[in-house]
């Protein structure tokens, strides 16, 4: 109830706005609508948004799987981390422009760029969850014998789960972001292209129109994939009184 009031809340205002400061700066709802009908019924919509998603679940699951692997090394064997650092403190934008001089204007380069970025955060997040690990539960698959990979299987991998999610969401919400630059700078489709179109012929209803579509998709993503993952990873977990 209380997130369709605020919804509600939420168009009023921008209504209101829209009419005070002029349609030409801030358009109306109806007006915003009337351009996602008119890009879906062209399939623009889907195709673009079906380009950015593609690069988000690439570029995701890349990161994902790196980061958790390296994460779960240095927990273990306590590496240094200058290079770590260097990486959390570089500016997306300039991973994004060395990628496209080193490799070109290539979807390669795009996804490699917004997996570096990505990289970083769930490096760290694994790094803290290994080093956090119960050490008796080590022994204990030790003193009973437990092989290598049924003791990381059952041991293990429980207690990282949650880790895991908190990487997965922080991650998410990441490339969310840096996707649509890439998309700016250097690809012919997807939704950071259509933004960047929109803002040369300053067309503002068609970037609220991408915009807001893609914000609407990342909420569904969130709501049906990332919070049940979350809660199935973490239901172990003694719930406070």
């Amino acid at each position: 109830m209380l997130r369709l009031l605020s919804f509600v809340l939420f168009v009023a205002i921008w209504w209101i706005a829209a009419l005070l400061v002029g349609g030409a700066k801030l358009p109306s709802p109806p007006a915003v609508l009337n351009v996602i009908a008119a890009e879906a019924a062209s399939g623009a919509l889907f195709l673009h948004l079906g380009a950015t998603l593609a690069r988000v679940a690439l570029a995701f699951v890349l990161a994902m799987s790196l980061g958790s692997a390296i994460g779960y090394l240095m927990g273990r064997v306590r590496l240094g981390d200058p290079w770590l650092i260097l990486l959390l403190n570089l500016p997306a934008l300039v991973v994004i422009v060395l990628a496209y001089i080193w490799a070109g204007l290539t979807e390669a380069a795009a996804i490699a760029a917004i997996a570096i970025n990505k990289l970083p955060t769930a490096v760290v997040t694994l790094r803290e969850g290994t080093r956090a690990l119960d050490r008796s539960l080590d022994e204990m698959a030790t003193v009973f014998a437990m092989p290598r990979w049924r003791a990381f299987r059952h041991v293990v991998l429980p207690q990282l789960a949650p880790y895991v999610a908190a990487a997965a969401r922080s991650g998410l919400s990441l490339v969310w972001k840096i996707v649509l630059v890439a998309e700016l700078l250097g690809r012919p489709n997807g939704v950071g292209f259509e933004i960047g179109v929109a803002f040369q012929l300053f067309d503002t209803p068609r970037l609220l129109a991408y915009s807001l579509t893609f914000a609407a998709v990342v909420l569904v993503i969130e709501t049906a994939l990332v919070q049940p993952f979350e809660a199935r990873a973490t239901r172990w977990r003694p719930r406070a009184a």
